[in-house]
């Protein structure tokens, strides 16, 4: 079982996560299949990905009780003024009853952002989703759409690597009570950088494995993404090794020395 952390409404999230990005049809199923196989409870797509038909039907085949997986999608911005239309479709494709968390993948519009914020609170309220979220957003934009409705985002989900990450600003998150989801964490990182391959030597594992427990030792959520079973496994095998206070502390310090 991984870790969890609880969202405002006691929901708990866990900490890894399957990204479907770029994972399309028979792809898509057979990729989120395995992972739920593996023992992934949280899988993340979007209306942008094209492929929450073959997302809701593998959680569906996977035999894994609904109520055990955690199922993320996200609202385009440009469907903001239609966005319970919009949301009505991703519960069709997704077949799945209901979603655990609802995002708006970009901001929108400066003259959208709290109607649409206001939407997505709209839908928690009428059980149509469990928790509400943004993505891309900035902690000014975060302020806004919290001083406009009283309620703020549960989850931000942005980029996040040891390349291109800022603790000044997951502090800005947490003193707001948001809870950080972390993307592109492979994509964006030199997996051959001598600082990871010898973390990952000294610990028997992958410079990718390094680079994802490293968001896990910062309680960031990671979702990441593949296609092989093998790799779909080793993502998700995080918790046989643990990074020393020394490992983070040279990771962390890749975002200044590249």
């Amino acid at each position: 079982m991984t870790r969890t952390v609880n969202l405002p409404g006691g929901t708990a999230l866990p900490l890894i996560g399957f990204g479907t990005w770029q994972l399309r049809a028979k792809s898509a199923y057979e990729s989120v299949r395995t992972a739920l196989e593996i023992g992934y409870r949280h899988v993340d797509t979007a209306t942008l990905y094209q492929n929450e038909a073959d997302v809701g039907r593998a959680v569906k085949d996977s035999g894994v009780d609904r109520e055990q997986v955690f199922v993320t999608t996200k609202l385009r911005p440009q469907d903001a003024r239609h966005a319970r239309r919009a949301l009505e479709s991703s519960l069709r494709l997704l077949d799945t009853g209901y979603v655990d968390l609802w995002l708006i993948h970009w901001p929108t519009g400066r003259d959208e952002l709290v109607s649409t914020w206001q939407e997505l609170l709209s839908a928690r309220d009428a059980g149509l989703v469990r928790n509400a979220g943004v993505s891309n957003y900035s902690p000014a934009l975060i302020d806004l759409v919290t001083e406009a409705t009283g309620e703020r985002p549960a989850v931000n989900q942005i980029p996040w690597s040891p390349a291109q990450h800022d603790p000044a600003l997951l502090e800005e998150h947490r003193r707001r009570g948001v809870v950080v989801e972390g993307y592109s964490g492979l994509k964006n990182t030199d997996l051959r950088s001598p600082v990871l391959t010898e973390i990952a030597q000294r610990h028997g594992v992958t410079p990718a494995q390094v680079v994802l427990r490293w968001h896990l030792e910062h309680d960031i959520v990671i979702l990441p993404r593949s296609s092989r079973r093998e790799r779909i496994a080793a993502n998700f095998d995080l918790e046989g090794f643990g990074l020393t206070k020394e490992d983070v502390t040279a990771i962390d310090a890749l975002t200044r020395t590249g």
